[in-house]
């Protein structure tokens, strides 16, 4: 084997425009030519460095499945060709395909309460009070975020946080040390949002979440820590979530910082209200203050949503070591999603059952052998948060992802159509349920963000002659620039009747106007649970002063602090915040179409 393969000069020529493009665009979104980082704000060399070789890598991963295609489905000799057919048609696309890592992951800590930093090749020991704990827990996530494309969660972060809290300052910590707990704080969660030179200088992907009482000793019940000390949620830790979500707010009035994207979890009675109410209407004040986050709503505390939209069965809850359950050690290996609008398309509705199942049929197989590919890359020690326990892969699930699907409904019945979504989201799950059986691994179904595909598919539509409808599709179940679509309505096109059979996720956003009273947020989560609208947000335009640096969670035409008229907003793409003006073109431009609903919930 040669030491390297040359370049011809023509190859070298299209590296060096795709250079000089790079550096000429508005931003580094702007600038990626196959697959935008979303939580990338500013471009420079390092990113373009990696943006580079995203080509390449498509080719070989593309390489490495027609190779696992023709291993483990012999009797199948065209399936690797139509797989790539499958994606040149665009009828499919393989997300992160510029990468070689699983997807995402909801890790469990334990080993690392044990072990420190070790386990993944690094020097920290085991954390023995609460500066070592928040030092090495960056680095921890940052060392597991380098083996993975997507997001990483770490549920048990507050849990550990305020156990070496009252280790380290007694259990009235907040109230005798509180600068020190905000330091404490400051120094986890600004290095999470700090460009790093792991995937491409972006900052790490980080999700956790907010229990209330159930989750919490469904999750933790019976977990000691390695002294003895037994996890309840009664007293400081309880006490710690609110003030770690009243600490975030405040922050982000001084800078505007993306993570954690944070969820809440709410277990949910029979009859959809909320089983601990004080949790509830506690989390309501804060969004009444401004503290834009997830929240996430379940009749059984089976499930938890980890990441920014996957839901997670933590039926079985066998993760655990012999002082308890550490995590839910989860998460999805990889994501292939099928361009809905693209299908109808092709198929008459009469023939769906016909076609959608063997191109589900197909995603299985794909997914399968992205499933077989990083258990290679496992078994040569590659992927070392697999060797140390903190996540298993048996437990994680291959995703088959769904965009266009309002585009898909807006042919097929002229708008908007509950039952339209049912139909087909029902076809996709009943695939997935026999498939799974049948290669004995997991697959779910997910309505992905899309934050950079829904911009690709409209354009490769287009393209085609197809109706697109749209300039970006959005993984909203409603169009979002319609202003005719109250908060109900949109919360009923995302309730159980469509979400049952997205066991993947998805994520009802409603933007609105102004900020909600604490009355009008607990109110929702009473609609929310009623009509089985599992995981929702709220955005508001936050304004972003361009001369003092002054953030403020309201949408203002200047800044209160100095008056200045010079200011810019912020929102979500889909799940990350940030500056509208470091969205790519094409989603600043679907960002401009949004409509933000008056803040009436009645």
């Amino acid at each position: 084997m040669a030491l390297f393969e040359r370049l011809s000069e023509e190859q070298i020529k299209d590296k060096v425009n795709f250079m000089k493009r790079y550096a000429g665009a508005e931003n580094s979104a702007e600038g990626s030519l196959v697959d935008a980082n979303s939580n990338v704000t500013n471009k420079n060399i390092a990113i373009m460095e990696t943006e580079m070789h995203k080509m390449d890598n498509i080719q070989i991963n593309r390489y490495l499945i027609r190779e696992k295609l023709k291993e483990l489905f012999p009797e199948e000799p065209n399936l690797p060709d139509q797989y790539i057919e499958d994606l040149e048609s665009h009828l499919i696309y393989e997300n992160d395909e510029t990468s070689f890592k699983p997807y995402c992951a909801s890790v469990t800590m334990f080993p690392f309460l044990l072990h420190g930093t070790k386990i993944l090749g690094g020097t920290s020991l085991a954390p023995k009070n609460l500066r070592s704990f928040t030092g090495s827990f960056v680095n921890f996530v940052y060392q597991v975020a380098s083996f993975f494309s997507g997001a990483i969660a770490t549920v048990e972060w507050p849990l550990y946080f305020d156990y070496f809290a009252k280790k380290t300052y007694g259990p009235d910590y907040l109230k005798t040390h509180r600068k020190d707990i905000e330091q404490e704080l400051q120094g986890t969660i600004y290095p999470m949002n700090q460009p790093a030179a792991a995937r491409g200088n972006q900052s790490v992907f980080w999700n956790t979440s907010m229990l209330d009482k159930d989750y919490f000793d469904w999750l933790y019940g019976g977990f000691r820590f390695p002294d003895g000390t037994k996890a309840e949620y009664d007293g400081t830790f309880k006490e710690f979530q609110m003030f770690f979500m009243d600490w975030f707010r405040r922050e982000r009035e001084k800078e505007l910082l993306t993570y954690p994207v944070l969820t809440c979890s709410i277990h949910l009675n029979e009859d959809g209200t909320p089983a601990d109410e004080a949790f509830a209407r506690n989390i309501s004040k804060h969004a009444e203050k401004g503290l834009s986050f997830f929240v996430y709503e379940s009749k059984t505390v089976d499930s938890l949503s980890s990441c920014c939209r996957l839901r997670n069965q933590v039926t079985e809850n066998t993760f655990s070591y012999t002082l308890g359950a550490g995590g839910i050690s989860t998460g999805s290996i990889h994501v292939t999603t099928l361009n809905a609008n693209r299908f109808v398309h092709q198929y008459p509705r009469d023939k769906w059952q016909e076609h959608l199942q063997p191109v589900i049929e197909r995603m299985h197989k794909y997914l399968y052998a992205h499933d077989a590919l990083i258990h290679d890359f496992i078994d040569a020690g590659l992927l070392t948060p697999y060797d140390a326990g903190l996540i298993d892969i048996s437990k994680q699930y291959r995703t088959v992802g769904v965009n266009g699907l309002l585009e898909a409904s807006e042919h097929e019945t002229g708008g908007a159509n509950i039952d339209f979504y049912t139909e087909f989201l029902k076809l996709v799950h009943e695939q997935n349920v026999k498939d799974a059986e049948k290669y004995n691994v997991k697959f779910n179904c997910e309505l992905i963000p899309a934050e950079n595909l829904g911009v690709k598919n409209a354009n490769w539509d287009k393209k085609d002659g197809i109706l697109a409808g749209r300039d970006c599709y959005n993984s909203y179940l409603f169009p979002v620039e319609d202003d005719s679509y109250n908060v109900i309505d949109k919360m009923q096109l995302h309730g159980e009747q469509a979400t049952k059979y997205l066991d993947g996720g998805s994520a009802c956003h409603l933007n609105l106007e102004q900020l909600l009273t604490a009355d009008q947020f607990y109110n929702l989560i009473l609609v929310a649970g009623k009509l089985g609208t599992n995981y929702w947000t709220f955005n508001v335009l936050m304004t972003c002063c361009n001369e003092c640096g002054h953030i403020d969670v309201n949408t203002l035409p200047k800044c209160p602090k100095c008056g200045s008229e010079n200011v810019d907003y912020a929102t979500r793409v889909i799940g990350y915040l940030k500056r509208i003006t470091n969205f790519s073109l094409a989603r600043q431009k679907e960002a401009g179409l949004r409509y933000y609903n008056k803040s009436k919930t009645e």
